[in-house]
């Protein structure tokens, strides 16, 4: 049974733009866009792919803030990828809801700190003796490890609303 509230004065179908849940809108990127392709050719109209994508890329402003992070440092590119990874996750947790923040926001951002504590301590130790070479070597997987747990953990954050996919 069609519901009579969903139909405009000419008897089309009024198709809702965004989706709202508890924890606020959970709509991508690539949905809005496809509602956008969607509602164009439902009204047989032509679809714009370049300026409907144009406005569903918009700017990313945590991205910004990273990117004045400097490359030209004399620390080691990895060091500076995992520095900008830890700026990057404190500012896009900034606005996650207080629910949040003891689960994923503090995790996320513990293991960004330990993964750069690791391989500073990888990097600090000499390779003169086998024993050395162990010690780096387990310091460099422990943070190969870490960086996993925050992609892992940020896939949860993104399925639980925490952070938003961009």
């Amino acid at each position: 049974m069609m519901r009579y509230d969903r139909l405009s004065r000419n008897k089309s179908l009024k198709i809702p733009k965004t989706i709202k849940s508890e924890a606020g809108q959970i709509n991508t990127m690539e949905d809005l866009f496809a509602v956008k392709q969607a509602v164009t050719m439902a009204h047989n109209r032509k679809f714009d792919k370049d300026g409907a994508g144009g406005a569903a890329a918009e700017k990313d402003t945590e991205l910004e803030q990273i990117s004045k992070i400097s490359e030209e440092s004399s620390d080691l590119v990895v060091i500076t990828k995992i520095k900008k990874l830890g700026a990057y996750v404190v500012a896009v947790t900034q606005k996650s809801p207080a629910k949040f923040r003891g689960v994923f926001v503090n995790r996320m951002q513990n293991f960004c700190l330990e993964a750069l504590q690791d391989v500073l301590y990888a990097n600090f130790i000499r390779q003169d003796s086998a024993e050395n070479k162990k010690l780096r070597e387990k310091y460099q997987s422990d943070a190969i490890v870490k960086l996993k747990m925050i992609a892992y953990i940020a896939m949860l954050a993104e399925n639980a609303g925490c952070i938003l996919a961009r």
